[in-house]
């Protein structure tokens, strides 16, 4: 969930209950734990490694801030990595969590992980969600204007569990099961004397959507909180069956692509480039589970745009960010990014739009031995789109 950050009320790093060999020293490097030993405590900077085996680093971060999707709220977020082998060798796993309730009664309750088995072996991917989200929907295609937003309902279970096993240097292959449970739908304010994209779609108060995953994978980052060399590249091929429970047949194909490279390649600046391509390649997908703005897992496409803003049988998404470091221990570092989205339109199913975002932002340094960021942008998008975009660890 992105919060802008009004007032951090506590900014907690709870570090390693188990001592390990040293294998890189990050004496030099800074984080906010470090800043608050130095100002408060007259404590020398933590020194140490980083991610080692079996050893976890939890960051949690509880702030209070405003979107325009969320209203003011209050959230909690934490991502903790760690290492399931002793071989420093052995890919680093994470589990996030970002906990919100907000002025419109909105409450997310997620928890996502990408786990690492010993010797990289099999890779588990965990995205399970709870939502009771009110939001604003604005149709279908990309001719939609922000006038045409309006507000609907809506509580969602969504379990998704992937499990894939090594198959070549790097490349995994896997099943997977999802299922979405939608209910209560409702539109809350359409317009009067209108038919909506949403009622001509297809309106229904329950939704259920069951099918198996195929899925193939390549990862050679180290890092998935913060990458800073490696790609990443992973595709999942979603069937639902009614014979699964699902309310219909369709089937949807997600491209997730990225690339992370130092620029100059002696520094620690990172160029980081990310292609998020999603189509429906058959039947029809409830309204609420097409691709749109804001919707892949971790709620990070279309910077400068409110979630939902687009929406399509198909879209096209990509981004490119440039990261680099404003002071030299890493405390504080910056951005400058711009993406662009297309969604299919409804009637010719054809791309005939594209929506540019771009904007900057800070990155302050919260936990140096994993690498996390607290993440803060302002984005721009066309029409005056704008607005401040947060997270715990980096977009892509």
């Amino acid at each position: 969930m992105k919060i802008i950050p009004l007032i951090y009320t506590v900014i907690i790093s709870l570090l390693p209950f188990m001592t390990f060999a040293q294998t890189d020293s990050l004496g030099r490097e800074r984080d906010i734990i470090d800043l608050g030993r130095q100002i408060f405590a007259r404590k020398p900077a933590r020194t140490g490694d980083a991610v080692q085996q079996d050893k976890l680093r939890l960051s949690v971060l509880p702030a209070a801030g405003y979107t325009l999707q969320t209203g003011f709220a209050g959230v909690l977020s934490a991502n903790a990595i760690f290492r399931t082998g002793r071989d420093s060798a052995d890919n680093i796993s994470a589990i996030l969590t970002n906990i919100t309730y907000s002025e419109y009664r909105q409450v997310i309750l997620p928890l996502q992980g990408y786990i690492w088995t010993r010797d990289n072996k099999y890779n588990i991917i965990v995205d399970w969600r709870f939502m009771k989200y009110p939001q604003y929907t604005y149709g279908l295609g990309g001719y939609t204007k922000a006038t045409d937003g309006y507000r609907i309902d809506y509580s969602n279970i969504h379990l998704y569990q992937t499990l894939m096993r090594y198959v070549a240097p790097y490349i995994y292959a896997g099943l997977g099961y999802n299922f979405d449970y939608y209910w209560n739908v409702k539109e809350l304010s359409p317009p009067v004397g209108k038919v909506t994209d949403f009622q001509s779609y297809g309106l229904s108060d329950k939704v259920v959507a069951s099918g198996i995953t195929l899925n193939g994978l390549y990862d050679s980052r180290k890092n998935p909180i913060n990458a800073t060399q490696g790609s990443f590249a992973r595709v999942t091929y979603r069937p639902n069956f009614t014979w699964m429970g699902s309310d219909a047949n369709w089937q949807s194909l997600i491209f997730d692509l990225r690339h992370y490279f130092k620029f100059p390649s002696r520094s620690h600046n990172v160029l980081a480039i990310w292609s998020y391509d999603w189509f429906t390649t058959g039947g029809t997908p409830p309204y609420l589970m097409l691709p749109g703005t804001g919707w892949d897992p971790y709620s990070n496409t279309g910077r400068g745009y409110i979630q939902g803003r687009y929406r399509g049988r198909n879209m096209l998404y990509l981004e490119g960010e440039y990261r680099f470091r404003i002071t030299r221990n890493g405390l504080l570092g910056g951005v400058v990014y711009a993406n662009g989205e297309s969604v299919s339109e409804p009637v010719t199913n054809r791309f005939e739009t594209v929506a540019p975002g771009w904007g900057g932002g800070l990155r302050i340094r919260l936990n140096k031995f994993s690498n996390t960021n607290i993440a803060i942008d302002y984005s721009f998008g066309l029409n005056g789109s704008r607005g401040f975009f947060v997270n715990l660890g980096e977009v892509f």
